[in-house]
């Protein structure tokens, strides 16, 4: 059985052979039709010599040629569809470019007509302040004049009351005169009388005189008390016209402040009250009008009066708080906003990062202004902030400008609103020349354009 076992195992083998044979014979025979085998000769002066070519050998150069052929054309096609699409993507880049800068223009001319228009409305914000201080002193003046009209009055009409009893007294001694001189003409012998009687004519005739004097003098002072009264009533007029005008003044002047604190989240009474506390410039608070010191009550034009001063006194805080908190700009140039106050894409690293700021972008050198009254407390380098310069201001407000080329300020100097600080520049951590502004109430980092457009939005 061994010896079974193995012949057919072998008979096995060897019809596996046959088939592997005919196939083998079938596709060499295919082979041969379609790269039928072939000599290439190579001859030289001593000897010819060839190389056969083999059906398998032809098709491993076919393919391998075909493969190279295949990867030439899918390359050549790759780098022109990457041509066309660079092509194209530059195109779109350069396109959304000149958008971009035409945006970046419209936006610059937006912001220079609002700058210019926020100018004229200062000018005529501090000419209104102007005619505002001169009707005061015209309505002082005329409260003063009235005042003096009337003392006047009062000091005529006194006068007028004593004249009037010196001529009901000169009347009553004239009738007496005649009365004795009537007695006396039957009693006496008019030789004896010549003397009295000179006597009693020149003392009737003086006090006729005296009586008449009295009477034109009461009459000019009826004229002249009549002539007061009307200049009073006059001055009435116009100061109740002035009164009129510094009340629509005050309340076109104050209602607009009140609105800019508070879109800047100020309290405007908190701001008004600390800084009334503070105030030591020159005058000090306005005091209520008092034109007398005899304890009667105030009149109804002192109270108007006293009101308006109130509301003046308002104003001017308003005025100091005003240039005490960042309502300015910090580039009074053309410029551009590169980055807003948020968070963002970091230029540097690429990853979302908080910016505390405000970025203005222009060029190298470009004048940079302190945006409110304060006192420099910090002037130098600044790890990432480069030339830094920081202002601490009134109300707990704090303003920082990054990336300087060069300070103009030192540390302990108080500055005022609109006083050159620096130059912008590109110290520090920088992609490009620009101001980074930031605005800091009680150390935490607020979006400085809070201020900046509530300012724009009163003036």
């Amino acid at each position: 059985m061994p010896g079974g076992n193995l012949h057919l195992w072998s008979g096995d083998d060897k019809e596996d052979n046959i088939v592997r044979t005919r196939l083998a014979i079938k596709v060499n025979a295919i082979l041969e039709q379609y790269f039928p085998e072939r000599r290439v000769f190579l001859k030289s002066d001593n000897d010819t010599r060839f190389i056969r070519l083999r059906p398998g050998t032809q098709i491993v150069a076919f393919a391998g040629s075909a493969a190279l052929v295949a990867w030439a054309i899918v390359a050549t096609a790759i780098i022109l569809m990457d041509s066309i699409g660079s092509g194209n993507f530059r195109e779109q880049a350069k396109r959304d470019q000149r958008t971009y800068q035409a945006r970046l223009n419209d936006l610059s001319g937006q912001r220079d007509s609002r700058a210019e228009e926020a100018l004229a409305a200062q000018e005529r914000f501090n000419a209104a302040l102007k005619q505002i201080s001169l009707m005061q002193s015209e309505l002082l003046q005329s409260e003063t004049r009235r005042r003096e009209l009337e003392t006047g009055i009062d000091v005529i009409q006194s006068t007028l009351r004593d004249t009037m009893k010196d001529r009901e007294t000169a009347r009553r001694t004239l009738a007496e005169l005649q009365d004795t001189l009537e007695d006396g003409a039957g009693q006496v012998q008019v030789a004896a009388s010549n003397a009295p009687m000179g006597f009693l004519a020149e003392a009737l005739e003086r006090t006729a005189k005296e009586r008449d004097q009295v009477v034109a003098d009461a009459q000019d002072a009826l004229l002249e008390a009549d002539r007061m009264a009307q200049q009073i009533a006059l001055m009435r007029d116009q100061n109740d016209a002035i009164f009129r005008q510094l009340e629509e003044a005050m309340t076109v002047s104050v209602a607009p402040l009140d609105k800019m604190f508070r879109n800047a989240g100020m309290p405007p009474d908190r701001i008004i009250e600390q800084v009334r506390r503070g105030y030591s410039g020159q005058g000090g608070p306005m005091t209520p009008l008092s034109f007398t010191t005899r304890g009667e009550e105030p009149t109804a034009d002192t109270l108007r009066a006293n009101r308006l001063l109130n509301q003046m006194d308002k104003l001017n805080l308003y005025r100091i708080a005003a240039q005490k908190a960042p309502f300015a700009n910090p580039v009074k140039t053309a410029f551009r906003f590169t980055s807003q106050f948020g968070y963002r894409r970091d230029p540097k690293t690429g990853g979302r990062r908080m910016h505390s700021g405000v970025d203005f972008a222009a060029g190298l050198g470009t004048p940079l202004y302190a945006t409110a009254d304060g006192v420099v407390v910090h002037a130098g380098w600044q790890s990432g902030y480069g030339r830094l310069v920081k202002i601490q201001h009134e109300f707990g407000i704090e303003t920082r400008y990054a990336h300087l080329s060069r300070l103009r300020v030192k540390v302990g100097q108080r500055v005022s609103r609109g006083q050159r600080i620096g130059d912008m520049g590109a110290s520090g951590r920088v992609t490009g020349v620009h101001l980074h502004y930031e605005v800091r109430v009680g150390g935490k980092a607020v979006n400085p354009m809070i201020y900046i457009k509530a300012a724009n939005d009163v003036f």
